[in-house]
């Protein structure tokens, strides 16, 4: 039989099985309110798939990537976490690569991300009402509704700490080494998604410590928990072993460019890119760390705030700190709940869902491509709202960079398809494809092989580790690359035309195409040479 520890009164504390006996009420647990939720994920979903089909923007830089890492997959092999490249391949194989299919992982995550709130809300002790506004939250804001419009990690990240989150409301109410697992298998997800899982994971070591929950250290399944994450994201770990932890070279380009003008004051305004909702959250946060209703589930508020922390203090991008939110928004739907059951009643519900619901649609076109560019240019200018258009290092563009960013990739295929086909026969069956950048490079991958191009080379991040491909490239076909950087290695650099995308990011608004000819050595020799040149 375990030893029970006792605790403070309301906290649930561990045994040597990890099972928690509350000392104290813990709130009721509602009904599922299965319709209200089903009814919410069920338009978030319909709303992505509508717009991936109808969109009139194409393939984003990064999909194109991350197919092209699909590819070319070797799990055990790669320069960053490889679920997105698994997912890339299952789902292509699956449904092919239009639109709908590329982006339909990210529409049923974002679906699964408004549920989860919902749910989390219900494991707090809220009723219909809260868990309806806690999925509503995450439906009607960009912060959710970018990342599952976008074949990217970002939604899958947030899924995989939200369901972590849920697994410590849970251990907070049972302390079931069923919990502990779950923790740990949606941190080894995480680990396999993006390297930011680590934040997670250290807000939630920072707060087992900081609160009763630290008894739990003395009993294996926190230890166990850890084992089941380090065994699922082996993968991410044991790439970064063989090629010599290029993700420490990434974050360090990282924090030089996209990173440099990001200051605290910056991060904590970005946080108002979740609307509203983020003084719901904020409430929530109050709520966990501050009532006694919810005094047994201190763990998960302080989790949320160390990792927020965290982010704040190693200046990550607003956006890092999305994942926090649907359990706080999930806390302040139940507590908001409770007060306005006690004071206004329902005016203060349906005033507050009105309100987050009003601003999810004049925002709407922030969160998914659904305007034109022209009309999404004149959208933002009509809302005053150009920071939206504010890119990764700073600058301004003519469109938020996202859309940007989805333009211009066929045009560029099309036109090194045309200067490849128009080599002599003996050079064209010798000449590699060069790409400047991984968005260059995708979008010859993607669209060129429709029109009979080979695989693109590059040097330009996870590229140069797929390697120089298998032609001697003594003659190149490139694009994106200037002209003095393609004479350090060829006599003869020729001009053979130029890509116009006047609503593109600023380096793909004008991006020439080269023929170089007669260098010396073969691609392959020089490859070394080009490591970590973008």
């Amino acid at each position: 039989m375990s030893r029970i520890h006792t605790g403070l009164a309301g906290m649930p504390v561990f045994g040597e099985r990890g099972q928690a006996t509350p000392r104290g009420p813990l709130p009721a647990r509602p009904p599922l309110a299965a319709g209200v939720l089903a009814a919410l994920a069920a338009l978030k979903l319909a709303l992505h798939l509508a717009v991936n089909a109808l969109t009139p923007y194409g393939v984003h830089r990064d999909e194109l990537l991350y197919m092209a890492m699909g590819e070319r997959l070797r799990l055990w092999r790669m320069d960053f976490p490889p679920l997105i490249a698994l997912v890339s391949e299952l789902q292509r194989g699956l449904f092919g690569d239009s639109l709908v299919a590329i982006r339909l992982v990210p529409a049923l995550a974002g679906a699964a991300l408004a549920v989860l709130a919902g749910v989390i809300a219900r494991e707090l002790g809220g009723g219909r009402f809260a868990q309806g506004l806690a999925a509503l939250a995450v439906l009607a804001g960009p912060l959710f509704l970018r990342p599952a419009a976008l074949f990217q990690p970002v939604v899958l990240d947030q899924l995989w700490w939200t369901l972590g989150l849920l697994a410590l409301v849970r251990l907070s109410r049972t302390g079931s080494p069923r919990a502990w697992i779950a923790l740990g298998a949606a941190c080894g997800l995480g680990l396999l998604t993006k390297f930011s899982i680590l934040f997670f994971g250290l807000g939630v070591f920072l707060a087992l410590l900081a609160t009763p929950h630290r008894r739990a250290l003395r009993t294996r399944w926190p230890w166990v928990a850890l084992a089941t994450a380090l065994l699922l994201g082996a993968p991410s770990i044991v790439g970064q072993v063989r090629l010599g932890f290029p993700v420490v070279g990434q974050m360090g380009d990282l924090r030089e460019t996209q990173l440099a003008r990001v200051g605290a004051a910056e991060f904590v305004l970005g946080q108002a890119a979740a609307g509203p909702a983020v003084l719901l959250a904020l409430v929530g946060l109050a709520a966990l760390l501050g009532t006694r209703a919810m005094r047994p589930f201190r763990v998960v508020g302080w989790s949320c705030l160390f990792a927020f922390g965290v982010l704040l203090l190693l200046r990550g991008k607003p956006y890092y700190a999305g994942p926090v939110y649907p359990a706080l928004f999930a806390a302040g739907a139940v507590q908001l709940e409770l007060l306005s059951g006690r004071v206004a009643g329902p005016a203060v519900r349906w005033g507050t869902a009105a309100v987050l619901a009003a601003f999810g649609a004049v925002a709407l076109p922030l969160g998914v491509p659904v305007l034109a560019p022209e009309r999404m240019a004149a959208y933002v200018e009509r809302l005053g709202a150009s920071e939206a258009n504010r890119n990764n290092r700073g600058g301004m563009e003519r469109l938020p960079q996202d859309y940007a960013d989805m333009l211009g990739w066929p045009e560029q295929a099309a036109a090194v398809a045309r200067v490849y086909h128009a080599l002599p026969p003996e050079k064209r069956a010798r000449a590699a494809v060069f790409a400047g950048n991984y968005g260059e490079a995708g979008a010859i991958d993607f669209h060129g092989r429709r029109l009979g191009l080979p695989r693109a080379v590059s040097a330009a991040g996870s590229y140069w580790f797929f390697g120089p491909g298998d032609r001697p490239g003594d003659v190149l076909v490139s694009i994106g690359v200037p002209a003095e950087a393609l004479r350090r290695y060829f006599p003869t650099v020729t001009e053979a035309g130029r890509v116009a995308n006047p609503w593109g990011v600023e380096e793909e608004r004008d991006v020439p195409v080269h023929v170089a000819e007669g260098a010396p050595r073969s691609l392959r020799e020089v490859w070394p040479e080009l490591a970590g040149r973008n």
